[in-house]
């Protein structure tokens, strides 16, 4: 049977990781996971406790395409807390996770062969979601010197139909201040490129507070999600904040594409959103993480990193000692236990010299892992 030109998409490097990582457990091995981008911790024990209720009353049946009107007052609530922006509800969308939003947010605003800038390093999907829908990714290349952010310098003269932003970024977390956001805003402005706000870090933050492009316009898409800080990974529930005429477009593909977001994470997400005691406790956990990191990778031998403003990665230069990061990820896997991701899932054109380690497990796991990086590098020569 044939297959569609649009379905030729990359894999996403770090699942094949996670599998190989699988499969050496399976086999009796510990393995330390800092490939995955996922929090140790499960979700809010309030919102669990939510759910539990919910279902002994509730059929949990469909919810409107838009999602459930608690839960879009309740998000709209959390930027006047967080930014102090006013926020009409009615412009948030609850999707299927962030993945979900990404797929509204792209078939809303463009059409079959337009591009679309997205910084590299950059989240992986990005770029596969967008050939997918027969649009056009370009990568915008980064430099460490714009700490591995875009600039508008960096697509000027494209011609693109959108721009896609991260902050925090992943795989660097690295943030925009509000005058790099508002720089990026204008400059796509100018082009006429639609400005799309991957914000699904916020709330995980160790300095400054990021900043959300609804701060600074309301002609932008925000997709946020209650993956990370919420630590809801698998129950697949996000949203979006988009500019009020596109509200009924949004609602109609939603409608068609998905019917609508899972109701029973729709219900935990909205009990979660009081559960700050128990979030910030989290966030504590990786504050610390971070410290190891920045201490303990410099000390294994890895040298070449940018502190993270936000997120739990750090994104390491290694081209001093690979060209073929995906090669030494693999050695480091069957070496030392230790499970991270190639660079080449982030920027295809240099991450042959890069590698992300995430931090989101517990500290103890990071203790170990760093340790085992170091004994590794040491045998490695």
């Amino acid at each position: 049977m044939r297959n569609s030109t649009r379905s030729q998409v990359d894999p996403f490097i770090v699942m094949d990781v996670m599998e190989a990582a699988r499969r050496a457990e399976e086999a009796g091995q510990r393995i330390i996971h800092m490939e995955v981008g996922q929090p140790g911790t499960g979700a809010p024990k309030q919102a669990m406790r939510a759910l539990a209720g919910a279902l002994e009353s509730d059929s949990l049946g469909y919810t409107v395409a838009l999602g459930l009107p608690a839960l879009r007052r309740r998000i709209a609530r959390l930027y006047g807390e967080w930014y102090d922006v006013d926020l009409n509800p009615d412009r948030v969308v609850i999707t299927p996770g962030s993945s979900g939003g990404f797929i509204l947010a792209f078939t809303a605003l463009f059409d079959t062969g337009d591009r679309v800038g997205i910084g590299a390093p950059g989240y992986p999907s990005y770029r596969q979601i967008l050939r997918a829908l027969d649009l056009v990714p370009v990568d915008l290349p980064t430099l460490p010197e714009n700490r591995l952010q875009p600039v508008p310098d960096d697509f000027a003269g494209l011609d693109l139909a959108g721009l896609m932003v991260a902050s925090p970024a992943n795989p660097s977390g690295t943030m925009l201040n509000r005058a790099a956001m508002g720089a990026l805003v204008e400059a796509a402005r100018a082009q006429g490129a639609a400005f799309i706000s991957d914000e699904i870090y916020h709330g995980i933050e160790y300095e400054a507070k990021a900043v959300t492009a609804l701060e600074l316009t309301d002609e932008c898409y925000v997709i946020n999600s209650f993956s990370k800080y919420f630590s809801m990974t698998g129950w697949r529930v996000g949203w979006l904040v988009v500019p009020e005429d596109h509200v009924r477009v949004l609602e109609r593909i939603a409608q068609n594409m998905f019917i609508c977001a899972p109701h029973a994470s729709q219900v935990a997400a909205l009990a979660a959103m009081n559960c700050d005691a128990e979030l910030q406790a989290n966030l504590d956990v990786y504050r610390a993480n971070r410290a190891l990191m920045l201490r303990g990778l410099p000390e294994a031998g890895f040298h070449k990193i940018a502190p993270p403003d936000g997120a739990f990665y750090v994104y390491a230069d290694v081209s001093d000692l690979t060209d073929d990061s995906r090669a030494l990820a693999a050695e480091i896997l069957a070496q030392a236990g230790v499970a991270v991701t190639p660079g080449l899932d982030f920027d295809p054109a240099r991450g042959h010299t890069t590698l992300r380690f995430s931090y989101a497990r517990a500290t103890a796991d990071i203790q170990e892992g760093l340790a085992r990086l170091k004994a590794f590098m040491q045998a490695r020569g």
